[in-house]
């Protein structure tokens, strides 16, 4: 397998790659003739190769968490809603084939994130797993089988003291928890563009403009942000409440609608860092 192959992934990862803003736009790379958009923090992914990477060794980044730092908004699964909504806003973006995903958001401007500061060290008390799960990420290849690829441009590797991929040409018990964690959150990205799927056709999700208001006079406008709409939410019928209910849909619509309250933290946050 190649870079070209990289691209080759499933229907969640290429609505990912398509879905977001300018201000996180990444490089493209060729895939039999056709351009596609990494997905962000990606610049240079390679498969992960026994014999070629037999003793590669990873580490934290030096930085910290410094390669989101101008992550605005990143990919957030249903499953961690609950953590999530004690501390970032809870949104949903429409994906390139029209599909639904949920997303955090970071900051109030473009390449900006409120909780990684100037030194790489990230201050919030949840860290994101689309965050934590750089700079590994796992693709298909051509027969649809699963492969661990990683960033090379990710400066974690090969320093002193990290720990190895391989060990006697084998997974090491790194790489098998590398392999777990890419297959968990793959699934549960799954079930997150079901929950989503389950809002479009069910006509829950409107669009507002929110408007982010300093003490300094400053603002700044939040246009367009996908939420649930309460008042449709209260009109369905009560077979529809018991069946969201019981799948436990419910509660995540509830923990989306709580963070909202989280735009406050961002502003707090905003005015902290300019002071």
């Amino acid at each position: 397998m190649n870079c070209s192959d990289i691209i080759m992934i499933n229907s969640i990862y290429k609505a990912i790659m398509h879905q977001w803003q300018p201000e996180e736009s990444v490089e493209t790379m060729e895939n039999s003739g056709e351009v596609s958009a990494l997905p962000i923090f990606y610049r240079n992914p390679v498969p992960l190769n026994s014999e070629i990477h037999a003793n590669l060794t990873v580490s934290p980044s030096p930085q910290g968490f410094a390669f989101a730092a101008a992550a605005r908004t990143v990919l957030l699964a249903t499953v961690e809603f609950y953590d999530a909504s004690r501390q970032f806003p809870i949104i949903f973006r429409e994906t390139a084939d029209n599909g639904i995903l949920p997303v955090v958001l970071l900051g109030l401007e473009e390449h900006e994130n409120l909780f990684v500061d100037a030194a790489g060290n990230w201050s919030g008390h949840y860290i994101p797993a689309y965050i934590r799960r750089y700079p590994f990420i796992t693709t298909h290849g051509n027969e649809g089988d699963e492969t661990v690829c990683f960033d090379e441009a990710y400066d974690g590797f090969n320093l002193e003291g990290g720990a190895a991929l391989f060990e006697n040409g084998e997974p090491s018990a790194k790489t098998r928890e590398i392999q777990a964690f890419l297959q968990d959150y793959l699934v549960k990205m799954r079930e997150s563009s079901q929950f989503g799927a389950m809002l479009l056709q069910a006509g829950l999700l409107r669009q507002i403009d929110a408007q982010a208001n300093l003490g300094d006079g400053r603002s700044y406008a939040l246009n367009g942000l996908l939420v649930v709409d309460e008042q449709k939410l209260a009109q369905l019928p009560d077979i529809d409440i018991v069946k969201l209910f019981r799948s436990g849909m419910l509660a995540l619509i509830h923990a989306h609608l709580l963070s909202l309250r989280n735009l406050k933290t961002l502003i707090e946050r905003k005015a902290q860092r300019e002071n």
